[in-house]
């Protein structure tokens, strides 16, 4: 059994995840495993790191999280709200349909389908709830959180280092999330489903192996074939960076620090600011500053009940009175102005004052 490589802890930071916010930890399944317990849906899975199923023994196979599939045969109550994973997630669509959505793009999956999704593609499925569906799927962690890292496959799998190096390129240069498979990839994935149903198997190891083996061959066949237009950027540092500035209005209320930034992206503090600074023409202290003060301006129209210390709070400002002075030299109106003016007459009792 190949001896997997130790890997450090930062190199396994969440990254663009935001692991401070509990919306954008690695998926865990939980709507799926209550499902399952209610009886609403049929799920066998050989997994570890807390997903659903089967506790794979030992120490074998160390890099797969999950592998397994669910049979729906109703439309369900529930779905997989917006998640990340902890390594390359294939699925297959075996039968029926069901929505799906990875960052703002929306996909309506039929049988047939195969879906990517990288470490720092958002995704979920259901909309908001999951289809009459057979899904299969597999988890292999490769040692990447963000754009920008080395991949390291599994001293297992039998791909040539060219072939390896190949598909890394493939996959990485590329982020299209929905593809048509053909039938040796839909057959690989019928075979892990039959295995992983099946209580005790004496070759257990060998057989997973073998199948995840055919089945990246496959893929690396496929998208050969369907000749992938690929974008080395997508591969690159400022790629990173550029992630987690798009990530960061979501998490405003962390007490970010140029130092606790950086370190989301795997840089240090300085090579940060010149990233951010290229990429938005600000520091990164005004850039987040910025990026308070929209969030400042939906909340006191959104929130007409909230206070303005209530607003600063959920912005991440350490007062009403630090956000009154960024928001007044940004926006020339002070946090109460500018919601006054934003709400119609009869929601605050006067008259809006004229704009600026």
């Amino acid at each position: 059994m190949a001896v997997p490589t130790k890997r450090r802890e930062e190199d396994l930071r969440p990254a663009v995840y935001f692991d401070l916010d509990k919306t954008y930890h690695a998926d865990r399944c939980e709507p799926l495993r209550e499902a399952v317990r209610r009886g609403e849906v049929r799920l066998s899975a050989l997994v570890r790191r807390g997903y659903p199923g089967r506790i794979i023994p030992g120490a074998m196979l160390p890099e797969i999280s999950t592998v397994g599939f669910w049979d729906a045969t109703v439309a369900q109550s529930w779905g997989l709200d917006w998640h990340l994973n902890e390594g390359i997630e294939l699925t297959y669509l075996a039968r029926g349909k069901t929505d799906f959505q990875v960052d703002n793009e929306r996909f309506k999956l039929e049988s047939g389908h195969l879906t990517i999704t990288r470490p720092w593609q958002r995704h979920r499925v259901g909309n908001p709830n999951v289809g009459p569906s057979r899904l299969c799927w597999l988890i292999l962690d490769v040692g990447v959180r963000r754009p920008d890292q080395s991949w390291k496959w599994p001293e297992w799998l039998v791909l040539s280092p060219g072939d390896l190096q190949r598909l890394t390129t493939l996959l990485s240069h590329n982020e299209q999330p929905v593809w048509r498979a053909n039938d040796e990839i839909g057959a690989c994935f019928e075979k892990l489903a039959t295995l992983v149903q099946q209580s005790s198997i004496p070759s257990l190891e060998t057989r997973l192996r073998f199948y995840i083996n055919e089945l990246f061959i496959s893929l690396r066949e496929l998208l050969e074939l369907r000749e992938v237009p690929l974008n080395p950027h997508l591969s690159t540092t400022r790629r990173t960076v550029e992630l987690f500035l798009s990530e960061l209005p979501k998490h405003l209320e962390n007490r970010w620090t140029l130092p606790e930034m950086a370190a989301q992206c795997g840089l240090a503090s300085s090579a940060f600011a010149g990233y951010c600074q290229r990429i938005t023409n600000l520091t990164p202290a005004k850039y987040l500053n910025h990026c308070r003060v929209q969030a400042a301006k939906a909340f006191l129209i959104a929130k007409p009940e909230w206070s303005i210390t209530e607003i600063a709070m959920a912005c991440g400002f350490d007062s009403s009175q630090y956000l009154a002075t960024v928001f007044r030299t940004s926006s020339g109106f002070t946090p109460g102005e500018w919601r006054r003016r934003g709400l119609a007459p009869e929601q605050t009792g006067q008259q809006s004052p004229p704009t600026k």
